[in-house]
């Protein structure tokens, strides 16, 4: 018997985790940094999959933005009580672009593009490319890894986490939207 992934304590968190990264990637681009304090951008604008409900009442929508339509039926779905269980995360930093799918129920990684290799010096070092590479996933793990522990802090703050809340209902409701500041 197949039980119901939205009672799996970390995929609460999961989404938690998502609704919370589409909300402020969306109000304050800008918010995000490394441990470093260096910051990066975060966008949820390409795609978002939202669900709702237990057993044979539960819904699914997964929604592609278009320049028409926004990814609206996905902020529809929230304002109806679904919660964000995939989302495609676009990550940038300095000339560097990510996209990476991320999944609620268990954190994993569903899909990794990492920015292009130059090719040009292959035939100086074989193993290059594949250090390069490597190198390029850690920098989005790393990224990934700083977004998780923004997160955290603020969720384990509870006045933060309440005002944060209280933002991402403003933000659902349309009271707010991009650029506004909103930290």
């Amino acid at each position: 018997m197949a039980t119901d992934p939205s009672s799996n304590p970390d995929s609460i968190l999961g989404q938690e985790f998502l609704t919370w990264l589409w909300y402020q990637s969306d109000v304050a681009p800008a918010f995000f940094k490394t441990e470093n304090g260096e910051p990066f951008l975060v966008s949820m604008e390409k795609r978002i999959t939202v669900s709702g409900g237990e057993g044979d009442a539960r819904e699914t929508a997964a929604v592609s933005a278009t320049v028409e339509s926004p990814l609206r039926e996905a902020r529809m779905g929230l304002n109806r009580g679904k919660k964000v269980t995939r989302a495609l995360v676009h990550l940038s930093k300095d000339e560097l672009a990510f996209d990476v799918s991320l999944k609620a129920d268990d954190f994993s990684l569903n899909s990794l593009k990492t920015p292009k290799i130059d090719k040009t010096d292959k035939d100086d070092d074989p193993d290059a490319l594949v250090l390069e590479k490597i190198a390029l996933v850690e920098t989005c793990v790393h990224l990934l890894d700083s977004l998780y522990r923004q997160f955290l802090q603020l969720r384990l703050d509870p006045q933060g986490w309440g005002r944060t809340v209280s933002g991402i209902h403003d933000w659902m409701a349309g009271r707010i939207g991009a650029g506004t500041g909103v930290e």
